[in-house]
């Protein structure tokens, strides 16, 4: 039998086991040899990705809008608009929530988490291979697309951020500040479930990207990356360089499928919140809404 997906929920304080969609799917394309096979050939590439997309925009989709809420148990009164007001599964996937359903932590010395997820908190990038298979190396110069900003974030801080297909798939800036830096990086679409990450973190730094490199006052330069995955070929970003950001105003969304964030900081620039810290390193992911804290800056 697999073994399951568990994750630390700040909320009920205790460890669960995710209920995976397409999990079976997931494990016979990353764990099975023909499988392997099949994701080389078609579902890394962006035509599959595309193709699934349209589908999902299409009108005939929204009939999965109600079966989804209700197997997934998604919260509708968070909702800025009615379950049956949408016209296709993506407007759903990428529904907006009320104002009040996401506050944003008042601590000016804290950092909030950028969406919705399960996260793992890494304080030094140097140290990556302990938390998934042992070896790996985290390749920041092809992660940033920059030999220069790597080496300002080398032995920085590292959150990921995995969001499901069940999660509010809206992303937000963890810190106040200006974007200094905005472009799109090229590549593939694999899943960024830890199904695949586990067997090969590479896809991380494969898989389509975009960059926001904040200037905040408070830690310095943030580097914010959006992750496309497998059915997730569009990242949407709803702001540009030179924009002004509020610490949890919304950067951006995704169209269908599971994906990712990463937000980087420098070395010595901030701390992770304790809960974080504590199950990262037994490479447990620590389920949290965008808004919450994750940790604060350094004391000066």
């Amino acid at each position: 039998m697999a073994e399951s997906i568990k994750y630390y929920n700040r909320y009920t304080r205790s460890i669960e086991s995710e209920v995976i969609y397409g999990e079976s799917y997931l494990r016979w394309t990353y764990e099975n040899p023909l499988g392997r096979l099949a994701l080389n050939a078609l579902v890394k590439r962006s035509l599959f990705s595309n193709w699934y997309g349209w589908r999902m925009d299409g009108p005939k989709s929204r009939k999965l809008v109600a079966p989804f809420i209700g197997k997934y148990g998604i919260d509708m009164d968070e909702c800025q608009d009615a379950a049956d007001s949408f016209g296709s599964f993506n407007e759903f996937f990428y529904r907006r929530l009320k104002p009040t359903a996401r506050p944003v932590e008042s601590d000016k010395s804290a950092l909030s988490f950028p969406a919705d997820g399960r996260h793992l908190a890494i304080s030094n990038l140097s140290q990556v291979d302990r938390f998934y298979v042992k070896g790996q190396q985290f390749d920041l110069k092809t992660f940033l697309g920059s030999e220069s900003l790597a080496s300002e974030f080398e032995e920085g801080s590292l959150l990921i951020s995995r969001l499901c297909p069940v999660d509010y798939h809206r992303f937000h800036s963890p810190v106040s500040g200006s974007i200094v830096e905005q472009r799109d990086i090229g590549g593939d679409l694999f899943s960024v479930s830890p199904i695949a990450l586990r067997r090969r973190l590479n896809y991380l730094w494969e898989n389509k990207r975009a960059l926001s490199l904040i200037d905040s006052s408070d830690v310095g330069k943030v580097a914010f990356v959006a992750i496309g995955a497998t059915c997730v070929g569009r990242i949407h970003m709803i702001r540009a360089m030179g924009d002004e950001l509020a610490k949890g105003d919304e950067l951006g969304y995704f169209a269908f499928g599971g994906s990712c964030v990463a937000t980087l900081f420098k070395k010595g620039a901030m701390a992770f919140s304790s809960d974080l810290v504590e199950y990262s390193n037994q490479s447990i992911e620590v389920y949290s809404k965008m808004g919450d804290a994750l940790g604060r800056k350094a004391s000066p």
